[in-house]
């Protein structure tokens, strides 16, 4: 039987952190700790927790800036800060191998902690994660390229747009429009979400941090991260999200991914964790019954290249590689 345990008070840099943590009497195998996306929380994961926590002693986290964490002016908001929170966070609070699962911007802020942390990392796991390849970082060529970048990027630093951004943003009407473009099945995207994504907004902070996200810099690349990476890797796709275009940008990552990772694609949208949340836990479990006790693989769990991953037949709804 999983409990649910009450928030878990935890500080950063002097900052409080909001977690939950939830777990059977007797766990199996590592640690698991969810990563939200941006605008995202803790609660984003309300149809995995139950679920991976009647086996696995599982943590979700607010970052830095998120949720119902503190929301500081003075911190630099980025993948070097919440890379830093979540390797802190394994080492102080969990401290034991941990497989770090991290959906859009949280997919890349696993990544780069899972790099960080070396063998204390069992596995990462991304969820249409965000953040560049080091191709995609070079400077805009020509005049005209140029000045585009350049007044778009003037015009989006301007405070009195920033605010008038923020506001639209924040409004329910706004935050249900913006779920229904990125959720293929809208079944999931209810009241509780909505408010979800809403209440964190009105902290005194939240305008603060919203306005750090026009100077977050882009961070360290991806296939650089996945160089780096010393555990197992599984890629959980939502197909369908418009987002970061996922149908297109899942080469790159199969070209850049470590070769031992295994591959999961299912019709969905920018986040399959709450929109497929049945398929996405059978995924997981399944994915993590394979990892052996140590942080790596054990010789019968190990995973199909991603040269074989399939796409999904009709009505199958996921694929494993």
């Amino acid at each position: 039987m999983a409990c649910l345990s009450d928030p878990q008070p935890w500080n950063y840099a002097g900052h409080p952190v909001h977690v939950v943590k939830a777990a059977p009497d007797g766990p199996e195998g590592p640690a698991v700790l969810l990563v939200h996306g941006f605008g995202a929380s803790t609660d984003h994961w309300r149809h995995n927790i139950p679920v991976l926590a009647q086996r696995h002693e599982v943590h979700a986290i607010d970052l830095l800036g998120f949720g119902r964490s503190a929301k500081p002016a003075e911190l630099a908001y980025g993948g070097a800060l919440w890379r830093d929170q979540l390797a802190a966070y394994v080492a102080e609070r969990i401290g034991r191998p941990t497989v770090l699962v991290g959906n859009s911007l949280g997919g890349f802020s696993a990544l780069a902690a899972g790099a960080a942390l070396g063998n204390q990392a069992a596995g990462v796991v991304l969820l249409n994660a965000a953040g560049p390849f080091s191709d995609e970082q070079a400077p805009p060529k020509g005049w005209a390229a140029i000045a585009r970048q350049t007044i778009g990027g003037a015009l989006l630093k301007s405070p009195v747009l920033q605010r008038l951004i923020f506001e639209n943003l924040r409004r329910p009407a706004t935050i249900r429009r913006t779920l229904h473009q990125v959720y293929v099945d809208k079944t999931n995207v209810d009241d509780a979400l909505v408010e979800a994504i809403r209440r964190p907004s009105l902290d005194p902070g939240a305008f603060g941090v919203f306005r750090t996200v026009f100077d977050i810099p882009r961070g360290q690349p991806l296939d650089e991260l996945f160089a780096q990476l010393a555990c197992p890797l599984l890629l959980l796709w939502g197909i369908r999200d418009p987002w970061i275009n996922a149908a297109g940008r899942r080469g790159a990552f199969q070209r850049h991914a470590p070769a031992a990772t295994t591959e999961v694609v299912l019709e969905a949208g920018h986040c399959p964790h709450d929109e497929v949340p049945d398929q996405v836990n059978s995924a997981l479990l399944e994915w993590l019954a394979g990892l052996s006790p140590a942080p790596g693989l054990s010789p019968e769990g190990a995973v199909a290249p991603l040269a074989d991953a399939r796409e999904p037949a009709a009505g199958e709804g996921r694929t494993a590689a």
